[in-house]
C-alpha cells in the first residue's frame, strides 16, 4: 500500500485518538487499551513499509503517549474506583439518557395505573400486595403506627437484608434485558403499579401524609436506583433488538457492557437507601423538618448526579 493511501485511510482515526489523549476522554480503561492495540498495529505496519517516513515517527509518538498513560494507570489503580463513579458512570448515563427517560416514563405511567386502579377498585391493593401485607398494615394503622413495619426487625438485620434485596432487584432489572427490553418494561411496570396502589391505599386510610415521609426517606434514592437500573436493562435489551450496523452478538456485547456499567453504578445508591431504611426510617418521632431535609438532600443528589453532572461532564468536563 502506498504511504499516501495508508495515511488517507487512517488520518481521521488518528486525529480522533489524539483528541481523546489530549482530553483524556475514553469510554473506559478497556477502550484506551483497544486504542493502544490499534495504534500499535498501525505503527508496526508503518515500520515495516515506511521505516523512515514522518508518519512512522508520528505513530511512534502516539503509541508512546498511550503506553505511558496505561503504565501510569497500573501504579494508580486505586484511582480507578473514583474515576468509575466520577466519570465513567455519569458519561455512560448521558450517552444512554434516552433510555433513562423511557424508564422514567414507564415507571410514572405504571404508578398512575396503580393509583387509578385502586381508586376504582378498593380491593386492588390486596391483589397486588397480598392479603397478609394489607392486613398487617391495617393493624398498624389501627394502633396509630402505619409504618411500624420498618421498626419490626433489628437495625443491622434490616439494613443487610434490604441492601442485598435492593442490589438483587437492580441486577434483575438489568438481566431482564436478555429477554429484550420488553421484559424490563414489565419489571418497571409491575413495581410502579405496586407503588401507586400502596400509596393510594394509604390515602384511602387517611395516613398518606405521615406514611409518605417515612417511605420517601429511603424511597427517594431507592426508587431512583430502580429507574436507573431499568434504563440499564433497556439499553441491554435494545442492543439485542436493534443491532444497527453491528452483528447481533457484537451489539449485544456492547450494550451489555454499557448497561452493566450503569447498574453497577447504582449499587452505592442502593446501599445508602438500605442504610436509611434500616437505621433512620424507623424514627417516626423525628420532626417533619428533619425528614424533609433528608428527602430534599436525596432529591438534590439524584438530580445532580444523574442529570446535571452528566450533562456538564459531557460538555465541559475533563475525564482525567
Amino acid at each position: 500500500m502506498r504511504e499516501s493511501v495508508f495515511i488517507k485511510q487512517n488520518i481521521g482515526k488518528w486525529r480522533n485518538y489524539e483528541y481523546m489523549i489530549s482530553r483524556g476522554q475514553y469510554e473506559s480503561p478497556s477502550h484506551k487499551a483497544d486504542i493502544y492495540i490499534d495504534v500499535s498495529s498501525d505503527l508496526s505496519f508503518a515500520q515495516s513499509h515506511y521505516p523512515h517516513a514522518e508518519i512512522t515517527s508520528y505513530l511512534n509518538d502516539l503509541t508512546v503517549k498511550l503506553h505511558n498513560e496505561i503504565y501510569k494507570e497500573k501504579h494508580e489503580s486505586w484511582r480507578r474506583v473514583i474515576t468509575f463513579w466520577k466519570h465513567e458512570v455519569p458519561l455512560t448515563m448521558w450517552r444512554e439518557r434516552k433510555y433513562l427517560l423511557i424508564s422514567l416514563v414507564i415507571f410514572i405511567i405504571s404508578i398512575a395505573i396503580g393509583i387509578i386502579s385502586t381508586l376504582y377498585e378498593d380491593s386492588f391493593p390486596r391483589l397486588i400486595l397480598g392479603d397478609n401485607y394489607i392486613d398487617m398494615t391495617l393493624e398498624n394503622i389501627n394502633e396509630g403506627k402505619p409504618m411500624n413495619v420498618y421498626s419490626m426487625d433489628s437495625t443491622m438485620g434490616s439494613f443487610l437484608e434490604i441492601m442485598f434485596n435492593n442490589v438483587k432487584v437492580a441486577f434483575l432489572a438489568f438481566i431482564f434485558g436478555i429477554f429484550t427490553s420488553v421484559a424490563v418494561g414489565y419489571f418497571l411496570f409491575s413495581n410502579g403499579v405496586m407503588l401507586g396502589a400502596f400509596f393510594t391505599f394509604l390515602y384511602a386510610q387517611g395516613v398518606l401524609g405521615q406514611s409518605w415521609t417515612a417511605v420517601m426517606l429511603h424511597g427517594t434514592l431507592e426508587l431512583t436506583a430502580i429507574v436507573v437500573a431499568g434504563a440499564a436493562g433497556i439499553a441491554f435489551g435494545n442492543g439485542w433488538l436493534f443491532p444497527g450496523t453491528y452483528s447481533r452478538m457484537t451489539s449485544l456485547k456492547r450494550s451489555a457492557k454499557r448497561g452493566l456499567k450503569i447498574v453497577v453504578g447504582t449499587v452505592p445508591v442502593f446501599v445508602v437507601a438500605a442504610f436509611i431504611e434500616g437505621f433512620l426510617t424507623r424514627h417516626f418521632e423525628w420532626p417533619l423538618v428533619v425528614k424533609l431535609t433528608l428527602i430534599g438532600a436525596s432529591l438534590i443528589f439524584v438530580v445532580f448526579y444523574y442529570i446535571i453532572y452528566p450533562y456538564w461532564l459531557s460538555h465541559h468536563g475533563n475525564t482525567k
